[in-house]
């Protein structure tokens, strides 16, 4: 069975950090770029950051970057999210997604990828 299942969200302070997880199962990551997304209450889906399996190129949104960096784990099949400096403005359902063959720009403005997961939720609260 194909799937994608993100971990590590929850409540954090402002200025702190969390990272997410997705890890995928019953295929490979291999020519794929995965990538993060996050949709708040109210406020479309937007892609935050991705990234390509095979040369490791990356992407951020312009509200993320410097903030957060995403990395793989072929190995473990598994793609991370690191998110420092939090802000509540950063709060939403975080949605890990991966589509075959396709550039990390492409990916992080694209609606239907291949895959998505379930997601995880992200709250940035004092």
């Amino acid at each position: 069975q194909v799937q994608l299942a993100e971990s590590g969200g929850g409540l954090v302070q402002p200025g702190g950090s969390l990272r997410l997880s997705c890890a995928a199962s019953g295929f490979t990551l291999d020519y794929y770029s995965i990538g993060w997304f996050r949709q708040a209450p109210g406020k479309e889906r937007e892609g935050v950051s991705c990234i390509n399996n095979n040369d490791g190129s990356t992407y951020y949104a312009d509200s993320v970057k410097g903030r957060y960096t995403i990395s793989r784990d072929n190995a473990k099949n598994t793609v991370y999210l690191q998110m420092n400096s939090l802000k509540p403005e950063d709060t939403a359902v975080y949605y890990c997604a991966a589509d075959y063959f396709t550039t990390t720009q492409a990916l992080c403005h694209m609606t239907t990828p291949n895959y998505w997961g379930q997601g995880t939720q992200v709250t940035v609260s004092s």
